[in-house]
């Protein structure tokens, strides 16, 4: 360790970058662009589970099954909803434990996991466009429902619902943890209430459930086109799983104390969240057809409808204001989550392409005006094509990345551990991102009929098949090759490490990090953090491109004491 001696008549020199107020300030910023240190992982596993779940509160589930429902039936549409959920969960099993292990979100992990690190800020695009179309559609749900009770127009519905999650959003981890935890009861509440109504006030619509055959001639009996196209349409939450990473890098270290706990939380609030997401779809499915003839196809799957009319036969005129409270709250639940999401992949796209950093919040509202857009143009009335679509790129992203981390990982094509430092990658790594963009582009033409009827309906299938063939080939084919720029000697693997928490001071902003957030650097000749090698625009990438630069002597790191 060195140290800086500064005589009493001089002045220390400034830092050689000094981050903007807000971007600074790690309450409100969260680590956005960094891995999140074990000093700041204060929370216990189970309080991070419970976060990270209370943001799958939203009513697109509602929403989604029951317009698979009504579209392909019931036999179909259950058997496209269980598949869908049985890939998004065994997909999100290894992003889950390598966001909660190396306190890394879903970009920083996708760099490490195939992609290099410009070959991930596609997947930043693609992770930002899940988060406002997911904002939009839970927004107009919420702006629905406040046109049913106070008749509020549904245009100055929708601005409400954006400006609402501002406050907390600003805040960061802090303020949506309490956020979800005072929300959770009454949530669970309206949640389950509805159905011990329907139970014991028509027990007879779960039989006749089973029997619907849509409202578009689908039948009640299983059709291999209506299960491929349904089954695309509830593939599209599979980016959800980011939004569970966003939370689950805050989890603390495992240790033998708490290995159980640390293993179940993981499970519960990474892959665990698509088990409530599926009986969500079922569920809103079963309401929207029993309110089917009451309030018409259109209103059925507007959330609300359903609602009211299942809380009618106990709460009376109360069931609308009821109904409405629920999903103002559920909505508000998962937007301040789609909102926080949104400005972490919109921040870790713009800092590459830009070298600067304003601070995560900024680019809050640049999502929240997209989604806002969005709830304007109704993209509610186009929900089964947008959908349909938006999953076949979201599979083969997800799906090379858990090929990575399942397959190359253990064979040894890739890294055992994940590096997501600008320094020691390379700009592209085929593996990952060239069997995404090949699995998204052929699952594309198949979606648009180009390959006929059958390979339009499992277009997501194609994406999911050929990115889970193709990651592992790629990586067979070039060794491994791209993964790795140059050794990573601060702790990287075979580098003797005795405490992960030890600190460097970046030579840059002079702020002190642990040692997975450093890097050393040839031309500061010295420690430099992740971010300000990222926003480093003169360097030239020398670490990487010239074979004679070699490591840096790094100054022994400060070890935490007490």
């Amino acid at each position: 360790m060195t140290d800086t001696v500064t005589r009493d008549t001089e002045a220390a020199p400034p830092p050689r970058r000094s981050y903007a107020r807000l971007a600074a300030d790690e309450s409100r910023e969260d680590f956005s662009l960094r891995y999140a240190p074990h000093s700041y992982r204060r929370w216990s596993p189970v309080m991070v589970a419970s976060t990270a779940l209370g943001g799958i509160a939203y009513l697109a589930d509602f929403a989604i099954g029951a317009s698979i429902v009504f579209t392909y039936g019931f036999t179909s549409g259950l058997a496209s909803i269980l598949c869908a959920a049985t890939i998004i969960f065994l997909t999100g099993i290894p992003i889950a434990r390598a966001c909660a292990k190396y306190g890394l979100d879903m970009d920083l992990i996708t760099r490490g996991a195939g992609f290099g690190y410009f070959g991930s800020t596609l997947t930043s695009l693609i992770y930002a466009s899940f988060t406002f179309i997911f904002f939009a559609l839970e927004g107009s749900i919420m702006a629905q429902a406040m046109h049913e009770v106070v008749g509020l127009p549904l245009p100055v519905g929708y601005l409400l619902t954006t400006l609402i999650v501002i406050p907390i959003v600003f805040r960061g981890m802090g303020a949506l943890a309490k956020v979800q935890a005072w929300t959770q009861p009454l949530w669970l509440v309206g949640l389950v209430l509805p159905f011990v109504i329907l139970a014991f006030h028509s027990p007879g619509a779960f039989g006749a459930f089973t029997h619907f055959g849509g409202t578009e001639g689908a039948g009640s009996g299983f059709s291999w086109l209506g299960f491929g196209l349904g089954t695309g349409v509830a593939l599209s939450l599979i980016a959800q799983i980011g939004e569970q990473a966003d939370y689950l890098r805050f989890m603390p270290a495992r240790t033998e104390q708490n290995r159980k706990r640390w293993n179940l939380a993981v499970l519960a609030a990474g892959p665990g969240w698509v088990i409530i997401g599926a009986a969500k779809q079922l569920g809103g499915a079963l309401l929207a057809f029993v309110a089917l003839e009451a309030v018409g196809r259109t209103h059925a799957l507007e959330p609300i409808a359903p609602q009211v009319e299942a809380l009618k036969p106990w709460l009376g005129s109360v069931a609308l204001p009821a109904a409405a409270l629920f999903v103002v709250v559920s909505q508000i639940k998962i937007n301040v989550t789609n909102a926080y999401s949104g400005s972490l992949s919109w921040s870790n796209f713009f800092s590459r392409v830009t070298h600067r950093h304003p601070g995560r919040v900024w680019y809050i509202f640049l999502n929240l005006a997209i989604a806002l857009t969005l709830m304007e143009m109704n993209m509610f009335a186009a929900l089964n094509k947008l959908l349909g679509f938006y999953s076949n790129v979201g599979i083969a992203w997800i799906a090379a990345v858990a090929a990575d981390l399942v397959i190359n990982k253990r064979i040894g094509w890739s890294p055992k551990y994940i590096e997501f430092k600008r320094a020691y990658l390379y700009a592209v790594n085929p593996a990952g991102f060239g069997a995404m963009v090949i699995a998204s582009a052929v699952s594309i033409v198949a979606f648009f009929g180009v390959f006929g009827a059958y390979a339009e309906a499992f277009s997501t299938f194609i994406a999911a098949g050929l990115a889970l063939t193709l990651c592992p080939l790629i990586a067979w084919a070039t060794k491994g090759r791209y993964y790795l720029a140059r050794p990573n000697p601060v702790n990287g693997p075979g580098v003797d490490v005795a405490d992960i928490t030890a600190t460097h001071t970046c030579s840059v902003c002079e702020t002190a990090y642990e040692l997975p957030d450093i890097a050393d650097c040839p031309v500061q000749v010295g420690p430099i953090c992740s971010l300000c090698c990222s926003l480093d625009a003169e360097c030239g990438d020398v670490c990487r491109k010239d074979p004679h630069s070699g490591p840096v002597l790094m100054p022994m790191p400060t070890v935490r004491t007490g």
